[in-house]
């Protein structure tokens, strides 16, 4: 049973989680051959303070 992680910042809509998930999962099930009704997908939002790019907070970096 494939499983992936996938850590992003928050701030993506349901509808765009609902996508990201449906594609990675047909991506995996494609390129292993796995039946899709076996890919697992975990989605591990962060809150913008609580993650750094170049030295600082996303939160002070990114829109």
């Amino acid at each position: 049973m494939p499983i992936v992680q996938i850590h992003i910042l928050e701030g993506r809509s349901g509808e765009q989680k609902e996508t990201m998930i449906r594609e990675v999962s047909e991506a995996i099930s494609r390129s292993l051959g796995a039946p899709i009704t076996n890919v697992r997908v975990m989605i591990n939002e962060m809150p913008k303070g609580h993650f750094g790019i170049g030295g600082e907070l996303a939160s002070s970096t990114r829109r």
